[in-house]
């Protein structure tokens, strides 16, 4: 099933993230977690793909497995460092294993590389463009509520994402934000801009502090003063951090929810029992979240 049908109900719906293993040794322990995160069955499923395509066959095993498990599955598909025949080989592997949804991304460029001249593939609306002409396929981009880290400013990101929009992206995904009020601020400037496909929020559930000084690093959102407050009072306690990590997370959705935001997708880091507490906790108010007694 397409995302863009799903999206296009207007109900609330609650999705998650995985990633595949770096190496084979872990790949078991990876796709148990993921089918579990499956057996929850969410509304879809988002699969990333490894810096420079590292990962790329397993991002398509998994998503495959995802898939036949009856969830719809969306291959993320970076472009860095791409040329446009090998996109065209890996596209038709992705249609051969079923796969309809596809996120594109540029991907962060390796490290040490500044110069991308020559390159085949500049900007994921580049990759957009390329999937469209390659197959019947439902597209996804990123968009940034704190602005891209290599935009000048926030109005050169917006006519970024603008142009991916317009070269076929019919969903935008966030990256993760921990204040709401920058999404609803940044959701105003886009539609303001002429951005109107349906958004879907990301939500990190933050389980422990090292994870959150990793995300930090990363990422570079903004983190409000009762989030700081969360971390510092319950940093050194794993089981009192997971539990207020998982409250916060869940009350930055419902805030979502109840104010019009009918999508959330959660970044789940493969932990099927965070992915597990967050649906119970919305399970009156996500339809997908209800399990039969």
């Amino acid at each position: 099933m397409k995302i863009s049908d799903i999206l296009a109900t207007k109900q609330p719906t609650l999705s998650f993230e995985v990633f595949p293993p770096k190496t084979t040794e872990v790949y078991e322990s990876v796709l148990q977690a993921t089918n579990d995160i499956a057996a929850l069955k969410p509304d879809f499923m988002s699969v990333t793909y490894g810096a420079g395509g590292g990962t790329r066959l397993y991002t398509t095993e998994i998503a495959q497995n995802i898939k036949n498990a009856g969830v719809p599955a969306l291959a993320h598909l970076t472009c860095v460092g791409a040329t446009k025949e090998g996109m065209k080989a890996h596209l038709a592997d992705l249609k051969a294993a079923g796969i309809e949804n596809i996120l594109a991304l540029r991907g962060d460029l390796p490290q040490g590389v500044e110069n991308t001249d020559g390159w085949e593939f500049q900007h994921a609306s580049e990759l957009v463009a390329q999937i469209k002409e390659c197959g019947d396929f439902c597209i996804g981009g990123a968009c940034y509520p704190e602005t891209h880290p290599e935009a000048k400013n926030s109005a050169e990101d917006i006519q970024n994402l603008k142009k991916k929009v317009d070269a076929g992206c019919s969903f935008l995904t966030t990256q993760m934000f921990f204040d709401n009020s920058i999404f609803f601020n940044y959701l105003y400037k886009i539609r303001e801009a002429g951005i109107h496909v349906p958004i879907v929020a990301g939500i990190m559930p933050v389980t422990n502090a090292k994870q959150m000084e990793r995300i930090y690093k990363l990422s570079q959102a903004f983190l409000p003063r009762r989030f700081v407050n969360l971390l510092d009072k319950y940093g050194d306690n794993p089981k009192a951090m997971r539990q207020a990590g998982i409250a916060y997370a869940t009350d930055q959705i419902i805030d979502l929810l109840a104010s019009g935001i009918n999508n959330i997708h959660i970044y789940t880091m493969n932990k099927p029992g965070n992915a597990a507490l967050l649906q119970s906790s919305l399970s009156e108010i996500v339809p997908s979240c209800k399990k039969e007694a």
